[in-house]
């Protein structure tokens, strides 16, 4: 079992920046993906980013690239999302989310994810 526990999220106003983290715990070894999520109120989740652990490589949805970059601290137990050039559009609940499948390319579907967390709000204003 793996524990996730998201934090960082509040409000800012466009333009701005925030940094969201995850802190992973239990049997670490058996994932081999991590990624962030967002579900915008009323709207279904989707995935932003997600980096492969093994080797580091990160992958980004067309709406983040750019603006968010996701990075894990050495020990590889904190997850990062810096978040940049904040817009409304970004408001939402963001997920921590972590796949044991070793296996798969790019961005994950948010349905192989095995573990997630309880999320953390952000907001966003004009």
């Amino acid at each position: 079992q793996v524990q996730l526990v998201e934090s960082g999220g509040r409000s800012s106003q466009a333009g701005g920046s925030l940094r969201l983290s995850c802190a992973a715990s239990g049997d670490l070894r058996s994932t081999y993906y991590m990624g962030w999520t967002r579900q915008p109120p009323g709207q279904v989740r989707v995935g932003l980013a997600g980096i492969y652990l093994p080797s580091g490589s990160p992958y980004y949805a067309d709406s983040v690239k750019g603006r968010f970059t996701i990075s894990q601290d050495n020990a590889g137990s904190t997850l990062y999302l810096q978040m940049n050039s904040l817009k409304p559009e970004d408001t939402g609940m963001y997920y921590c989310a972590a796949d044991r499948d070793r296996y798969g390319v790019g961005l994950r579907q948010i349905t192989y994810m095995d573990y997630w967390g309880q999320g953390t709000q952000v907001t966003v204003s004009s």
